[in-house]
């Protein structure tokens, strides 16, 4: 059964395709096999939808919309989002959050990572343990980490360590192993994949997309994961968005997606 991926919003557009095509840092993908279609992530704003309108894709036919976190380039689109669309994420996404310098016990804050969304209009599927979205697709629910990494502070009453908990992926359970989709990895990719083969019970891994969030990495996490993934053998590995230029150098075979491409996976 082929796996349609066609890339709505990306960092790059692609060569050759429609100039009108909108280009954003975010990330929205669109997933489609013969009976379902996901949205995965809206990028920033509508832009996405203009792009799927270019692109002719139908999005009435949307089985479900995943947000992986909710920083503002993935989910930044819900406002263009029909009423009563199906959402499904993790329960903490609305947190306000902000990236953050912490210098001698004073955390400064630098920029809002989150925006005011309001998600009372949707049908909402709030989630923090696994949920079969359909016989095929998995969203992953909350993806347990020993040593954490922060990206800045979560605001309230309180300011807390902002360790993107709200992060999950996409799971595609394809005849040739899983398909992982993934927004931003702040997660980690090692973290985010072992925790997919856990909960399906399925080791092979078909093909790894999406941000992998190693454009500013050490070359000694880098290293690790490129060595991870060597071992896993993915048939097909593609890092856009916050992979970066720097992590695509280093990960083997590696393809990066741009606005307006299309991949099927058969």
């Amino acid at each position: 059964m082929p796996l349609t991926i066609k890339v709505l919003l990306e960092n790059r557009r692609a060569a050759g395709v429609d100039k009108s095509l909108k280009a954003k840092a975010g990330l929205s993908l669109w997933i489609q096999d013969e009976t379902d279609a996901v949205l995965f992530d809206t990028g920033p704003d509508g832009s996405f939808l203009h792009n799927a309108t270019q692109m002719g894709v139908d999005l009435s036919r949307m089985t479900a919309t995943v947000l992986s976190h909710g920083h503002y380039d993935h989910c930044g689109g819900v406002p263009w989002l029909p009423d009563n669309s199906r959402i499904i994420c993790h329960p903490h996404i609305a947190n306000e959050r902000h990236s953050a310098v912490t210098f001698l016990g004073y955390t400064r804050k630098i920029k809002k990572l989150s925006l005011n969304i309001d998600y009372s209009r949707h049908h909402m599927e709030y989630s923090s343990e696994p949920l079969h979205i359909s016989e095929r697709f998995i969203w992953s629910g909350e993806i347990s980490v020993t040593q954490p990494q922060a990206y800045g502070v979560l605001s309230g009453k309180t300011e807390s360590v902002d360790y993107v908990i709200d992060e999950g992926v996409l799971i595609y359970k394809s005849d040739r192993g899983l398909v992982i989709i993934t927004g931003c990895g702040h997660r980690g990719i090692v973290n985010i994949v072992r925790h997919c083969q856990k909960i399906t019970g399925i080791n092979q891994i078909h093909a790894l997309i999406g941000g992998f969030h190693l454009r500013c990495a050490s070359p000694h996490t880098i290293w690790q994961v490129r060595r991870f993934l060597k071992q896993q053998k993915p048939e097909k590995l593609m890092g856009c968005h916050c992979t970066g230029a720097w992590g695509r150098l280093w990960l083997p075979k590696v393809i990066a997606p741009a606005t307006g491409e299309t991949f099927v996976l058969e």
